[in-house]
């Protein structure tokens, strides 16, 4: 046992201490999974695994509070494996090694896994109480939500009984989470034919970089440039005064990430490359200008190329600029309920043009199914007037959030009295385990706190000691609250 296990409250920190000597990267849940099932059996608490993998352990209500509605408690298994080059560290089976600096618990070069790890503790903690009061209890650890969300995605639909729960995989502290955007990625695939350059051609190679992209759901809001809509916009209006065949387009490489640096080749006359340089280099400086606020360090890089690669024919070449324009990106809508919270929102997250079909992909957000489907059709017909064809992913389900929840009610209640003060309420433009977990049980009311977490997913993550012990009091009296 280290330090950790003599924090308060010492009844979540020794799970805690446990959980950091157990491997339990996305899809390496086993041995965590197992430990949670030792511990149900240690108290003799039913339980259930389903075929995905996710656990649900049943705790019978305190005496006397048998008739209290049920209530869930969610956390996930996993964590994301993350590690300084200079660190060696094997996830697989070394253990995370903890340290305190500044009020706050770090690893040493790697991420922590209190992003979910001490919801798990929490849960674990509950679950061998003899003393807290609550209702019925189902306790719900799901798995690989850092890598895709599958463990919820695939939860059988009969592991749950309770219609109110608690997740604890929330970041802020102070803050009660009522909502999340789902999401969906959409494939354009255009069609585009190669030819011999011009015999008299000139080809730059153009390099469009320092862009803070960020993530495309907590960042959208902050208007950064993406780096495939600003290349392209430029190459376009530098084309309808010099005609430009594309060699190639690229830019992008995640999903669920704003641009940060695009390439292209292109191909002009001769004739034309001095006026080329100089009308693309008015096009990028004014575009500079205009993001200078969210993009500072924005640069490029204009440099003349060997000739004689085969280019994309002048139809290609515009219909690919024009449709790579044309697309949406950015917020499309603001929540009406929850002041600056992005409702609705898609990201140009992808292009690639190096073979046919062209390659480009939108990763759509919003909290309101309709105004998903909406945006996802927007994108359908804008690529049907380029010509391209669209392959639409499954994509998960948003969170609605309801301000009129009896959850919420009672949590604010709770936080003011247990904290002091009013909580603020929340939601979060990104997918959350609790849209599908509301998807899949209709009707189901929800809540997510947690303590607070710093700097998730990088070998700089941190939780701050004090604010743990916060939580577990907020939850505790939550639940006694609820039965």
């Amino acid at each position: 046992m280290s330090f950790v296990s003599e924090l308060e409250p010492k009844q979540l920190w020794k799970h805690f201490d446990e959980i950091l000597k157990i491997p339990r990267g996305s899809k390496n849940e086993g041995k965590i999974r197992e430990y949670v099932i030792s511990i149900a059996k240690k108290n003799g608490l039913q339980y259930k695994v389903d075929a995905t993998g996710n656990v649900v352990v049943r705790k019978p209500a305190s005496p006397g509070h048998e008739n209290a509605p049920i209530t869930v408690l969610q956390s996930h298994l996993d964590m994301v494996n993350e590690k300084n080059s200079d660190v060696e560290h094997d996830f697989e089976k070394d253990p995370i090694i903890p340290r305190r600096e500044d009020g706050y618990l770090k690893a040493s070069g790697t991420t922590l896994g209190s992003d979910n790890g001490i919801g798990v503790a929490a849960m674990l903690a509950v679950m061998e109480s003899k003393d807290l009061v609550h209702g019925p209890l189902e306790l719900l650890f799901t798995i690989d939500e850092e890598t895709g969300l599958t463990g919820a995605s695939n939860l059988a639909n009969d592991m749950l009984q309770g219609r109110q729960l608690l997740n604890l995989d929330t970041e802020e502290e102070g803050a009660l989470y009522v909502g999340c955007a789902g999401g969906a990625d959409s494939k354009l695939m255009l069609p585009t034919s190669r030819t011999h350059p011009q015999a008299d051609s000139a080809v730059f190679d153009i390099q469009l970089a320092g862009l803070k992209g960020g993530h495309s759901g907590v960042d959208i809001h902050l208007q950064r440039g993406n780096a495939v809509k600003l290349l392209a916009r430029a190459l376009y209006a530098v084309s309808l005064q010099v005609p430009i065949q594309v060699v190639s387009f690229r830019g992008g490489n995640k999903h669920n990430a704003i641009p940060r640096e695009a390439f292209a080749e292109v191909a002009v006359a001769s004739s034309e490359k001095d006026k080329f340089k100089s009308l693309l280099q008015a096009e990028l400086e004014a575009i500079r200008e205009e993001f200078r606020p969210a993009d500072p360090d924005m640069q490029w890089e204009v440099k003349e190329a060997a000739a004689g690669k085969e280019v994309l024919d002048q139809a290609s070449s515009a219909t690919l600029l024009q449709l790579l324009n044309a697309l949406p990106h950015g917020v499309m809508s603001m929540s009406y309920d929850i002041p600056d919270l992005v409702e609705t929102s898609t990201n140009l997250a992808t292009a690639n043009s190096e073979n046919d079909p062209c390659i480009i992909t939108m990763s759509s957000r919003s909290s309101v199914a309709s105004a998903l489907t909406a945006l996802r059709q927007r994108i359908r017909a804008t690529a049907s007037l380029a010509g391209a064809e669209v392959e639409e992913g499954d994509g998960y389900p948003g969170w609605k959030p309801n301000m009129n929840s009896n959850l919420l009610k009672i949590m604010k209640k709770v936080h003011k009295e247990v904290i002091g003060h009013e909580p603020a309420v929340k939601a979060v433009h990104a997918g959350l385990e609790t849209g599908i977990i509301g998807e899949k049980y209709p009707g189901m009311d929800m809540i997510s706190f947690g303590p607070q977490i710093e700097f998730p997913h990088s070998p700089d993550e941190r939780v701050k000691i004090d604010s743990v012990e916060r939580f577990y009091k907020l939850l505790v009296a939550t639940l006694k609250e609820l039965a």
